[in-house]
């Protein structure tokens, strides 16, 4: 033990000690509570254990749902569109950013881009509903313009998907570019010389440089993006949606709430958010073996 605290390390062991505390207090403590997916759940019974145990019963309810399975596919396909567009959006933006050369522009814009992601959903939620009201949002008064009738973007089932897939990448695209950025400062300039002693013009450097330099840390964010592929936004949905749009628009953290906290039936809703959790944990494994497997990442 003596031996261990000389090391040069331990001050920063030490370091760690409140953040793993809490971890393990608001984290791993209310884990606890996963025995109210196997319970009929009654808080006026008492503790956690003083419910009568169910089994896979709530398991067995929430399948026999008729909304069960439109909600996972609502919550894949926002998912997997907000993972690809949001992955797409801000590579372009980094390339096409990284070949200004007035800095004072690039920066100017830089900063704009990423004031949303300090926003919240609730203040950009009702940004979006003022901005896409079909009787007086700008947008409506743009398209009235050319003589097209006005669209109810957030109570349309065929627009409803989309809205929320573009405003999440207005959102957040903004802080994944300074990312990519970043990863661009560190590619070698030696290497753009030799590429343009060879004849390559700036696609040629763009395509055989500068994505390949990137390719690191963007197989960081797609392996980190695979294992968010059932989370597809609570804030973002629950601002934006109203029962019009459930069809299309209804995920599982929402049908959570509902279930839970509105028709208080506890053990189903615990019983749909341990499912989640452990589909999610299954893809997070996946990505991190094939980002192993193929782009020789390791996190250890």
């Amino acid at each position: 033990m003596l031996r261990n605290m000389k090391s040069p390390y331990w001050p920063l062991h030490l370091m760690l000690l409140p953040g793993l505390i809490l971890v393990l207090i608001y984290s791993y403590g209310p884990m606890v509570g996963i025995v109210i997916a196997f319970q009929k759940f009654m808080p006026a019974k008492g503790g956690l254990f003083a419910s009568d145990w169910a089994g896979l019963d709530n398991f067995r309810y929430v399948l026999d749902m008729p909304d069960s399975m439109r909600v996972l596919k609502n919550t894949i396909l926002i998912a997997m569109f907000k993972i690809v567009v949001g992955l797409m959006v801000p590579i372009t933006v980094a390339l096409l950013l990284n070949e200004v050369r007035k800095e004072l522009f690039k920066r100017g814009v830089q900063t704009l881009i990423y004031l949303p992601h300090f926003l919240s959903w609730i203040i950009l939620g009702g940004i979006l509903i003022d901005i896409l009201s079909p009787s007086s949002g700008i947008v409506n008064q743009f398209l009235g313009l050319f003589g097209i009738e006005s669209i109810y973007f957030l109570g349309d089932n065929s627009w409803f998907r989309p809205v929320l897939v573009l405003s999440d990448v207005w959102k957040e695209f903004g802080f994944n570019t300074i990312v990519y950025l970043a990863a661009l400062t560190g590619i070698n300039p030696a290497l753009y010389e030799a590429a343009i002693v060879d004849g390559a013009g700036r696609w040629k450097q763009t395509l055989n440089v500068t994505l390949p330099g990137m390719m690191p840390i963007i197989v960081l964010t797609m392996t980190l993006a695979l294992g968010n592929v059932l989370n597809a936004g609570f804030d973002q949905v629950f601002n934006l949606y109203s029962p019009q749009v459930y069809e299309s628009g209804d995920i599982i953290d929402t049908f959570v709430y509902r279930i839970g906290l509105v028709d208080a039936q506890y053990g189903v809703a615990t019983a749909v958010g341990l499912f989640k959790s452990v589909v999610s944990f299954t893809f997070i494994t996946a990505s991190y073996y094939l980002a192993y497997r193929f782009a020789n990442y390791r996190i250890f």
